[in-house]
């Protein structure tokens, strides 16, 4: 069942039509023949079979929203039995003697999971490649980049090895490898699902990866402890007032024209479909940008506390280096700043939803990231992520979907935003361009370029 859904997978689990240990063995086999991808960086073969045959008898069967649901674990979160390597072997190779509390919502929902999907070291960067574990690439073109950090979960997914991911975002993270690889990506606001660790001074949140927007709302219902975000997704009850801008945060950056007419479909469907929706200024501004590079490094620094940072690759090093230096001013406080906060607020009293480009460029070529200097890393990021950042400074929900396809086969993605608590509605607004606008589900063996 490597082709279906997790609703539907699920739904077939509960009624006897399919058995968990069929499905694991399905998802252990597309792992396998697409190991090249790097996806995992651990996969719990034995383990997870053991699993799904408890869980085939398990009596309470029928009540489980994910029964059965194969799912990858992002390696910054702790599966028990599994080591826990933050995509750096600076890290412990120790097992975790715990579940992390999402990991054991999700196993509580009925959900198998197979294994821990590759980031970057310690997150860093919009590309999932380290010296520790390889390359992860695009399941689109193996030739390209899956996007970080959340590059392995994305990969995954897109792949059809699982339907669902769990993945995080401090800066993009979640939405950067969902655009590159054509999936779904939601980012919650702060407090509806739990974090693991400090999260970049709080900028960074926990959210799914999905094919389907009805499989990202059931999954970020899971993590939450909630039904309320996949029963919004269904018609938006009005009118809707988009906003929706193409000017980035970051001077000199160049939106890629088939970005923007991916961005102008998306538009003409939702005028089409009742919305209004007009070009609006900006919630952002430029300085902005340093505030958030100020409490992203400060983060940083905080998750390299306890590790010997002369093992760290040399833009992981420089950047912990200086965020020990820069976490010392006010300017890294975990809070939105009073100025941001403001602005936003004002905004959105405007509009209901601000729509984006997700990347301003294509995916980037995959390889020779690794161990690339801050500064280059830097630049390459400004260039194709200027729509990210702001959004994670101020703390606002927002999700990625699907697009189009570029000239090249490249997926392209547009974001949605909304003001606090504005979860459901976005998934509604997603569920709504995924009827106008369908996007394949996951890169096939024939899309691929070899």
């Amino acid at each position: 069942m490597t082709g279906s859904t997790a609703v539907e997978i699920a739904a077939a689990v509960r009624s006897g039509q399919v058995s968990p240990v069929d499905v694991v063995e399905a998802a252990l086999a597309r792992i396998g023949a697409d190991a090249s991808l790097n996806a995992f960086c651990v996969v719990r073969r034995d383990e997870v079979r053991a699993e799904a045959a408890a869980l085939a008898r398990r009596s309470d069967l029928a009540l489980l929203p994910l029964a059965g649901v194969p799912v990858g674990i992002k390696d910054h979160i702790d599966v028990a039995g599994c080591p826990t390597r933050h995509g750096t072997f600076a890290t412990a190779a120790a097992p975790a003697d715990t579940d992390d509390e999402l990991v054991r919502r999700l196993r509580a929902a009925g959900a198998l999971v197979v294994g821990k999907t590759t980031l970057p070291e310690l997150c860093q960067g919009p590309f999932t490649e380290s010296v520790a574990f390889g390359v992860t690439r695009n399941p689109w073109n193996p030739e390209y980049s899956s996007g970080g950090s959340s590059g392995g979960s994305a990969a995954a997914v897109a792949a059809g090895m699982v339907p669902l991911a769990l993945a995080s975002g401090g800066g993009g993270s979640i939405r950067i490898p969902a655009s590159c690889c054509g999936v779904v990506g939601v980012k919650p606001g702060p407090g509806l699902v739990p974090r693991t660790g400090p999260g970049w001074r709080g900028m960074s949140e926990l959210g799914p990866i999905a094919t389907t927007v009805a499989d990202a709302a059931l999954m970020l219902d899971v993590l939450a402890g909630t039904d309320r975000v996949r029963n919004a997704d269904g018609h938006p009850d009005m009118a809707i007032r988009v906003g929706v801008t193409v000017d980035p945060p970051v001077p000199g950056v160049r939106v890629d024209p088939q970005v923007r007419a991916s961005l102008e479909a998306t538009v003409q469907a939702l005028r089409g479909a009742g919305h209004v929706v007009e070009t609006a200024p900006a919630p952002w501004r430029i300085r902005d940008h340093p505030r958030y590079i100020v409490r992203y490094f400060a983060g940083s620094a905080d998750d390299a506390d306890g590790l010997d940072t002369r093992t760290l690759e040399r833009r992981t090093g420089a950047i912990v280096r200086a965020g020990k230096m820069l976490r010392r001013l006010p300017l890294a406080a975990d809070a939105v700043p009073t100025g941001t906060a403001a602005r936003f607020a004002a905004w959105f009293a405007d509009y209901d939803v601000l729509l984006t480009p997700t990347l301003a460029q294509l995916p980037p070529r995959a390889g020779g990231w690794a161990n690339a200097g801050m500064i280059r890393t830097h630049l390459a990021a400004s260039r194709l992520l200027p729509f990210l950042l702001p959004l994670n400074l101020a703390r606002h929900p927002v999700l990625t979907v699907p697009a189009g396809l570029s000239a090249e086969g490249l997926p392209i993605g547009v974001q949605l935003c909304s003001a606090p608590g504005g979860e459901g509605l976005l998934i509604s607004l997603a569920a709504q361009l995924e009827r106008l606008r369908p996007w394949p589900r996951r890169a096939s063996e024939d899309d691929r370029s070899v």
